[in-house]
């Protein structure tokens, strides 16, 4: 697969279009970065981590030294934080907000607010971010993209523990947590005429995502997804895609071969019902009007 060639058949210029995107020190979304400022969009990165965003900043400088590139600090895990945020995002104009940020087999925790840290950071922070700057998107016709994952195939909503703190298998914490993300984002788009929703799957390749493995092991592990899985920058693609087409409702757009390999292709999603969708968004305007 020729990337460059792939990206000049897909994608414009995006002079004078600006991009916010979280979780943009990870290898998805460093990449992304670099295909944006490939593209001549301008960045907003919002991130925890200042060190590795100023390196990366100056990475991205370093091939694109008139890109425009600004910092906002954002940490999933404090809705204070999370609330400041969008503060300033909404003096902001800003044309696409890239949910790229998501954490993974970590050590599970509390948050202050009274919620699991991994279903906060993946789910419950992203949405009500995109609730409250949902009305300066739709005065600027702006779009979300938000990464989703296949693995929210690996659960069903419980309503006796919808925050999954019972369970201990990490892909399956991790797969509950996209799954009310995307089928909350779904509804809360779904009469939406000017802010825009796409919905994207990078498939599988190796990001820090392996980190949580035991060194002596880790290596093998990252090994075989280098042999068997596309590559940190064809993976991107897919969420590249999602920048320049819209998903409709339950649609999303990911790999052709078993949503693993492949080209990006929009595909409808066969992996949910409407009542579970409706009960998703009721479940996440709960929370979001609690944390209001």
């Amino acid at each position: 697969m020729n990337i460059k060639k792939w990206i000049e058949l897909n994608s414009d210029d995006l002079c004078d279009k600006t991009a916010v995107i979280t979780g943009a020190t990870g290898g998805l979304g460093k990449q992304l970065c670099l295909y944006l400022a490939g593209l001549n969009a301008n960045l907003v990165l919002a991130c925890r981590n200042q060190n590795k965003t100023e390196n990366l900043i100056k990475e991205i400088k370093s091939f694109y030294p008139n890109c425009k590139i600004d910092y906002i600090a954002l940490d999933l895990e404090n809705m204070d934080n999370v609330k400041l945020t969008v503060e300033k995002l909404k003096t902001t104009n800003f044309d696409f907000l890239i949910h790229n940020s998501g954490i993974y087999n970590v050590s599970r925790k509390t948050t202050t607010s009274g919620i699991d840290n991994i279903f906060q950071v993946n789910f419950v922070a992203p949405y009500y971010i995109t609730k409250e700057l949902l009305p300066h998107m739709r005065h600027n016709k702006a779009k979300v993209i938000a990464v989703g994952s296949i693995a929210h195939n690996y659960s069903k909503i419980d309503e006796n523990d919808i925050e999954f703190k019972t369970r201990k298998k990490s892909s399956k914490v991790y797969g509950n947590s996209k799954r009310f993300f995307m089928f909350a984002l779904y509804e809360l788009f779904k009469k939406e005429t000017n802010a825009k929703l796409a919905i994207v799957h990078p498939g599988v390749t190796l990001t820090n995502i392996t980190n949580h493995y035991h060194k002596s092991i880790n290596w093998l592990v990252k090994l075989g997804m280098k042999i068997f899985f596309p590559n940190t920058k064809k993976a991107t693609l897919h969420l590249l895609k999602g920048v320049f087409e819209n998903s409709n409702y339950l649609e999303w757009f990911g790999p052709t071969i078993f949503s693993v390999w492949g080209k990006p292709k929009k595909r409808l999603l066969k992996t949910t019902s409407k009542k579970e969708c409706e009960k998703i968004f009721e479940i996440a305007e709960n929370y979001y009007n609690k944390l209001k």
